[in-house]
């Protein structure tokens, strides 16, 4: 497998920084507002905005959430080996909420279209946003596309985007690779 740099620290600092200001834009002080992360990927995107919003910009009031989709997705019962589920952590309703749902990649839109059926456990939102890091903007099976994004990637099937987080993976980087056995 060959893998091509996309992004490396600085030009992913770049970009959160970019995608936490087009919140503020949008956001008038986050009231009622909420950013909601899918597990597991999304967490690390939505700590390091959370962190950018706080410390940076001075957002005080950010509701913030992490959301499982697992079972929610239209393919769990496809795998040979039982999933392991990540942990729901959305300690308030999203009723009436402009919610932020937060994601590393957007590949074919089914995590989103689970992230919708599931969310729903929580409340009718007023608004639903999406923010991705990566837009595979060519291999979308359903009609989802980010409100927010960091930078788009025109892969092709055999192609994956690796997102790594420093704090999970030892760097902040995002690859293209390819499989080379095709």
């Amino acid at each position: 497998m060959s893998q091509k740099l996309l992004l490396d620290a600085a030009a992913l600092d770049i970009i959160l920084h970019r995608l936490a200001c087009q919140l503020i834009e949008n956001h008038d002080l986050f009231e009622n507002t909420a950013l909601i992360g899918l597990q597991p990927r999304g967490s690390f995107l939505l700590q390091r905005l959370t962190d950018i919003l706080r410390k940076t910009y001075k957002i005080k009031n950010l509701e913030t959430g992490l959301l499982d989709i697992t079972f929610y997705r239209d393919d769990f019962r496809r795998n040979e080996e039982p999933l392991k589920a990540n942990s729901t952590e959305i300690n308030f309703l999203v009723e009436n909420k402009r919610v932020v749902i937060v994601d590393d990649v957007l590949y074919t839109g089914r995590s989103i279209r689970a992230a919708l059926t599931a969310l729903q456990s929580f409340g009718r939102p007023k608004t639903i946003e999406l923010l991705t890091l990566i837009d595979r903007r060519f291999s979308r099976h359903l009609p989802i596309q980010p409100d927010y994004n960091g930078r788009q990637v025109d892969a092709i099937n055999n192609q994956k985007v690796k997102v790594l987080w420093k704090e999970n993976d030892g760097e902040d980087a995002v690859y293209l690779l390819k499989n080379t056995d095709s």
